[in-house]
């Protein structure tokens, strides 16, 4: 028998199905940091994402248990459409716009201060992730959301899609805007810093 990090996604679900819970924390394992990355993009609140990614997973194993998975489907798709449909309803309940965030680590420096290539590195990372984070968040909502969906979820156009209720051109329209609003965006601001 295969080891469990071996067995795809679907092999490990059709294990939990059997009554194997082993097999679905290897599947929580494998797919938490994209997950979470995605819900927190969109709350822009880690302890509200931190709720949101348990009542995802519970979602997830009610709907693996009533047999509402197909075998045919991307789990990591259905998996992040759930998030995103967790977030919409927290969103709706509290009638709030979704902002967007970026997670880092905040552990830069070390107890003697001195700069090594790591730290320095961790410094720019940081740097360009606030930048980022400050062009995303001058997107409009749709245009942000796709960028989210797309370069942090890795889902598909056609994932995307769906996962928005809007037809395979929207979605891929709105991340080409999204990504040409952004340039503008940082050609306007290099402009500005020179003047």
């Amino acid at each position: 028998m295969k080891r469990y990090s071996e067995l795809t996604d679907e092999e490990l679900i059709k294990l939990y199905r059997s009554g194997d819970d082993s097999a679905f924390s290897v599947l929580v394992y494998r797919h938490k940091n994209r997950i979470f990355t995605t819900i927190m993009l969109l709350v822009k609140d880690r302890h509200l994402a931190e709720d949101i990614f348990q009542d995802v997973f519970i979602k997830i194993i009610n709907a693996l248990n009533e047999g509402h998975y197909l075998d045919n489907s991307r789990f990591i798709a259905w998996a992040v459409r759930i998030a995103h449909n967790c977030c919409i309803s927290h969103f709706r309940k509290k009638n709030a716009r979704p902002s967007f965030a970026l997670i880092y680590n905040d552990d830069i420096t070390s107890g003697d201060n001195r700069m090594d290539p790591s730290q320095e590195q961790l410094i720019i990372t940081r740097e360009t992730n606030t930048a980022v984070q400050a062009l995303m968040d001058r997107l409009p909502e749709t245009q942000r959301e796709a960028l989210i969906l797309r370069y942090y979820a890795d889902l598909s156009f056609k994932e995307i899609a769906q996962t928005v209720n809007v037809g395979i051109n929207t979605a891929l329209g709105r991340v080409r805007y999204a990504i040409i609003n952004m340039r503008k965006l940082m050609e306007r601001e290099a402009v500005e810093a020179v003047f």
